[in-house]
C-alpha cells in the first residue's frame, strides 16, 4: 500500500479490470461431451475446433456470425462424423448453457462500490444478451468487448481502451484473467496482474483494498 503526498494511506489499486470467461462465467459442456462419446470422438474435439484461432478469432473480432462460427466447426468435424452428427455437435457447443461464479460476483460487487470495475473480455456480439441472462448487466461500470472494439487480448490496444474507460493510470489498475498471456500483457503495460485460479485466490488479491475501504 502506498501513501499520497499528504501521507494518507492509499488502497493498492484504484480500478479493477477483470476478464469474464474463466473468471466470472463458466460453460456447461456436458451435452457436448455426451455427443462426442456417442460419435466416437475424443472428449474436447469440438472445443479444439471452436477455439482454434482461425475459427474463434474472427468471431471475437465481430467479423462472423454465430451461424458462421458453427459452420466452421461442422467443416472441421467432417468427415470424422456424419453431417448430422457434426451439425448437432456444433449446435450444442455454440449454444451451451453457462453459469456465473456467485462468489466471484459477490467480490466484484464489493469492489464496484468503491472503484471503477471494467470487464475486459474476448467475447461475442451477443454478450449483452448473455449478461442479461446471468443477471449481470449492471455488474461493471463499463464492458470492453473485443467484438465491439475490434481488438482482442492480448493486443495492448484493448488494455489501453479499458484503462481509458477506468479513468486511472495503468499502474493503479489491478488486472484479473485466467490466461497467463493476457495477464503478462497487462503487466507489460504497468498494471498489477492476477492470474485467476479460483474465488479464494481472487479474494486474497482483493483483500487489502477491501480492508482499506471497510476501514
Amino acid at each position: 500500500m502506498t501513501a499520497n503526498p499528504r501521507g494518507t494511506r492509499l488502497p493498492p489499486f484504484d480500478a479493477v479490470l477483470c476478464d469474464l470467461d474463466g473468471v466470472i462465467r463458466f460453460y456447461d459442456t456436458s451435452e457436448v461431451t455426451r455427443l462426442e462419446r456417442a460419435a466416437g470422438l475424443p472428449e474436447g474435439t469440438t472445443a479444439s475446433l471452436g477455439y482454434a484461432p482461425e475459427n474463434d478469432l474472427p468471431l471475437l473480432l465481430g467479423r462472423i456470425t454465430r451461424e458462421q462460427w458453427a459452420d466452421s466447426i461442422v467443416q472441421g468435424l467432417l468427415p470424422r462424423v456424419s453431417p448430422d452428427e457434426a451439425e448437432t455437435l456444433a449446435l450444442a457447443f455454440t449454444t451451451a448453457d453457462f453459469r456465473a461464479d456467485e462468489t466471484v460476483v459477490g467480490l466484484l460487487r464489493r469492489v464496484r462500490d468503491h472503484c471503477p470495475l471494467v470487464l475486459v473480455t474476448n467475447a461475442t456480439r451477443w454478450l449483452d444478451e448473455d449478461l442479461r441472462r446471468l443477471g449481470l448487466t449492471g455488474l461493471a461500470h463499463s464492458v470492453v468487448n473485443s467484438s465491439h472494439v475490434g481488438v482482442a487480448k492480448p493486443d495492448p490496444r484493448i488494455y489501453e481502451i479499458a484503462v481509458a474507460r477506468a479513468g486511472v493510470p495503468p499502474d493503479r489498475c489491478l488486472f484479473v484473467d485466467d490466461r497467463r498471456e493476457n495477464v503478462d500483457a497487462a503487466v507489460a503495460l504497468g498494471m498489477t496482474g492476477v492470474l485467476h485460479r479460483d474465488a479464494a485466490g481472487l479474494g486474497a488479491a482483493l483483500a487489502a483494498a477491501l480492508g482499506h475501504w471497510a476501514a
